[in-house]
């Protein structure tokens, strides 16, 4: 998911649109969007935390209810002004906005909403890095990267052959299909551990790790799909360059943070000027997202892997506590804005031309989320590790998954109802994850505190039936350690 590369919002844009309109028709409709984004968010999530859920859930329902699918507050187009968009629809009752200037004004307010909700997706993940302890995260490497192989080449597998011998797709469409359900959601998967106190547990970590990988891996599948489809045959070189540019990237963040920390805790101390630190932080996750762009990886890989640098400092938790007002204005316009843009028309049975999307969904569903539940069953050297709760973590397609529909919409290699069926995987994936993951993973408050958190004297995390054994022997018994560090 080329964030960067997938933002095409040159200046000539805005000078277009205010060139058939005033600049201050656009400013009002940014800020009537963002009006309808934290209210949205604010009360879903509001909603979605009093019936226990987590609120990135109720972000993102809101969001499919502000979008296109019911009341079309919030839509984004690229053809044009959309006549159902209620924003615009105002503007031209209140403000005096002329027809012949609508077009520009939603196209200069669909674009600038687009970057600010991918701005918010490159600072969540910084700040997911900024939570991760990168030596736990390396320590479940091996087992992050078998989870990541199999959750791509399972479904890839799986889901093409399927699409080809069940349903007898092409094998183009079958293959850009498959490769569709290989993404895995770390925006949305991370915020939900995190929400649960579950991001450092050992779970977390493989989960992420396993992510980050599959997100590479992801970006090497969709650029052999791609060729495929525009070639006819695949590029070996640009293959090639991806997986080692994506390795090298990785490996060369990594080691960055070995001699970088000094320096960057030497130059904020010697600043004394307001954001002495928030800024650089952001100077550097900003040009590691924009590296990571250039060389044909994804934005959001180098604002994580700035994270990981970052988090072996000694100002870390004092990051943490300045990036976190920042996220909490950025990261709700993503999750809103990824709900928006779905579109629950194609759910549709009583229209014909949704029947055949929807056998053919139902089939990408079930490959999608057993193709990933595996996953969690294939982790070695981990005695009493959660293997379902692993599976359940790279369920979510999100975002990801709506780009790699994206392409295969713009390259014009997919049906519609192959489109509706890969639509309606990715929204039940996003959706379905969240909640199961707050059922697989044990409620901390049942025990006062994280269960990895908790250690017995050996320094062995306890479980949550290990917690409830001890409780119940007598008063005498040794209590359990706790180190406030969770090491």
């Amino acid at each position: 998911m080329q964030f960067l590369g997938a933002i095409n919002f040159p200046l000539p844009l805005l000078a277009s649109a205010t060139e058939t309109a005033d600049s201050s028709m656009v400013l009002a409709a940014v800020l009537l969007s963002l009006v309808v984004i934290y209210l949205a968010s604010k009360v879903g999530g509001e909603l979605s935390n009093r019936f226990g859920l987590p609120p990135v859930l109720g972000e993102l329902v809101s969001g499919v209810i502000v979008g296109v699918s019911v009341l079309h507050l919030l839509v984004f187009s690229s053809g044009g002004a959309d006549s159902s968009n209620l924003i615009i629809t105002f503007l031209q009752s209140t403000a005096g906005l002329s027809p012949d200037a609508a077009p520009g004004v939603f196209a200069a307010q669909s674009e600038v909403v687009s970057v600010l909700a991918e701005l918010g997706v490159i600072i969540l993940l910084f700040e997911i890095g900024l939570e991760s302890n990168l030596k736990d995260l390396m320590a479940v490497g091996i087992q992050a990267s078998v989870v990541a192989v199999v959750g791509v080449v399972v479904p890839f597998t799986a889901g093409t052959a399927g699409l080809m011998i069940l349903f007898g797709i092409d094998a183009l469409p079958a293959i850009f299909a498959g490769a569709a359900l290989t993404a895995t959601s770390i925006g949305i998967t991370s915020k939900v551990l995190s929400e649960l106190g579950r991001l450092n547990s050992r779970e977390g970590q493989i989960i992420l790790g396993a992510a980050v990988i599959d997100d590479v891996l992801g970006i090497i599948v969709l650029a052999v799909v791609a060729s495929l489809a525009k070639n006819g045959a695949v590029d070996v070189s640009q293959v090639v360059y991806l997986i080692i540019s994506a390795s090298g990237f990785l490996l060369g963040a990594i080691a960055l943070g070995n001699f970088f920390n000094k320096s960057f805790v030497a130059i904020a101390d010697k600043l004394k000027t307001r954001g002495e630190l928030v800024i650089p932080a952001f100077i550097f996750a900003f040009l590691m997202s924009y590296l990571a762009a250039a060389i044909q990886l994804e934005a959001i890989l180098g604002a994580f892997a700035a994270g990981l640098v970052l988090e072996e400092t000694d100002k870390r938790k004092e990051l943490q506590k300045l990036i976190c007002p920042i996220a909490d204005m950025l990261v709700p316009i993503f999750f809103v804005s990824v709900g928006a843009k779905t579109d629950l028309g194609v759910l549709n049975p009583a229209i014909p031309s949704n029947r055949e999307g929807l056998i053919i969904a139902t089939f990408l569903i079930l490959v999608a989320i057993f193709g990933k539940l595996i996953t969690g069953f294939v982790v070695f050297g981990q005695p009493g590790i959660n293997r379902l709760a692993i599976g359940v973590g790279m369920i979510p397609r999100g975002e990801v998954g709506l780009v790699f529909l994206g392409i295969g919409s713009s390259i014009g290699i997919l049906s519609k109802p192959l489109e509706a069926a890969i639509i309606m995987m990715v929204i039940l994936t996003t959706f379905l994850a969240p909640p199961l993951l707050r059922i697989v993973f044990p409620d901390p408050k049942t025990v006062g505190v994280p269960s990895e958190l908790i250690l017995d004297t050996n320094g062995t995390p306890l479980t949550v039936e290990s917690l409830t054994a001890i409780n119940s022997k007598s008063k005498d018994a040794t209590n359990p350690e706790v180190n406030p560090d969770g090491h």
